[in-house]
Formats: structure tokens, C-alpha cells, sequence
């Protein structure tokens, strides 16, 4: 094991778990996502008890600010993930809480022009500053590795959870997870709720 993570140093950052991306017959569907949700739901659900911070992400799309997401996907140019739409919003079984931080973002990366490390370094304060993300949602090579990268670059350590994080094929789902080599560790969720169990892992 390359290194141990904290629970009390942890965030669960849920990753674009949104309408738009879940939903049957949605404009950027990713069909393994809605698996995942029952897994998701337990995930959050021990992170509340245990004092986990939930974060989650929503991207936000307009083909003015999105010019080559939308140029390289067609069907954005008139619908999806739009502010003010029922199709921009987590599911409703993943419903964000009033103690959870929703992060909205116009790139990949949870961390480009957000203010997601302000909170990072700042939601504990000095004596337990947060240093590991555990990363769920979709979609895993796109969004979730954008922001595990970032989080990477900036030394956090990450947890990718290979049965909670959805892409549109399996050959891409696996290219992710060989890439955490580098980039942090794979777990899946019952290995992650038992570390969190623990107070580390």
C-alpha cells in the first residue's frame, strides 16, 4: 500500500450525479450510472454519520462559455445541463443536504475557476487540514479523472471507487483505474465504508 488515508482528513466528493447525466433517456446519459446509485446512496449515508464532508460537483454547460464541449458533442448546442433546468440538478436520490457543499463548474476539473480548495484547505482548519478526496459519480475518465489529476497535482491523495464511478464503456472504466498507478488507489465501496469504519484505510 503506497499510503493510508484519514477519515477525519477525508471528503466524499460525488461527481456530476446530475439529471442530465443519470437519467433514462437523458441528453448525456451515461447508462452505468443509475447501477451505482444504491451504492452512492449507502456511501453517502455512512459519510453523514461518520462526519464525512459531501461534496458534490454540477457542471454547468452554455455554448458561449463551453465552446469545444459543445462543439465536440452536437446535442448540447440546445439542451443540457443549462442553469435553471430540472436537468442541471442531482438526482433526487442523491439529494444534497444543508451541511453539503455543491460545487458548480464550467470545466472537467472540479478544481478549475471554483472554489473548491478554498473549502478543502479551510473546512477543518489548521490542525486536521483535509488531504484525501474519495471520488464517485460520472463520468469516470472524463470528469471524475479530470478532477482526481488536478487533486493529484495539488497533493491530495484520492481514492477512486471502481464500483461507484460510471463510464460509457468498460474499456474506458478500466483505462482510469490503471491510470491510478500513478494518480492515487482503487477501492471499492464496502472496502471504503469499512476503512471509513475504521478511522483510516
Amino acid at each position: 500500500m503506497k499510503w493510508e488515508f484519514e477519515r477525519d482528513r477525508s471528503v466524499l466528493m460525488v461527481i456530476d450525479m446530475q439529471n442530465d447525466f443519470v437519467l433514462e433517456g437523458a441528453v448525456m446519459q451515461t447508462k452505468e450510472a443509475i447501477k451505482q446509485v444504491p451504492r452512492i446512496v449507502k456511501l453517502i449515508s455512512k459519510c453523514r454519520e461518520l462526519g464525512v464532508p459531501v461534496i458534490y460537483t454540477q457542471q454547468e454547460t452554455h455554448p458561449l462559455l463551453n465552446p469545444l464541449e459543445v462543439a465536440s458533442r452536437p446535442q448540447l448546442r440546445e439542451a443540457g445541463m443549462r442553469k435553471g433546468t430540472k436537468g442541471i440538478e442531482i438526482i433526487d436520490e442523491l439529494a444534497p443536504q444543508p451541511n453539503d457543499f455543491i460545487i458548480r463548474k464550467r470545466r472537467f476539473s472540479a478544481f478549475f475557476q471554483t472554489d473548491l480548495e478554498l473549502i478543502l484547505r479551510n473546512m477543518h482548519g489548521p490542525s486536521a487540514p483535509v488531504d484525501t478526496l474519495i471520488v464517485c459519480g460520472t463520468v469516470t475518465n472524463i470528469c471524475c479523472e479530470s478532477t482526481i489529476r488536478d487533486a493529484f497535482f495539488r497533493d491530495y491523495k484520492v481514492v477512486l471507487g471502481t464500483d461507484i464511478c460510471s463510464a460509457h464503456t468498460p474499456e474506458a472504466q478500466a483505462a482510469t483505474e490503471a491510470n491510478m498507478v500513478v494518480f492515487g488507489r482503487c477501492l471499492d465501496c464496502e472496502s471504503i465504508i469499512a476503512a471509513l469504519e475504521n478511522g483510516k484505510g
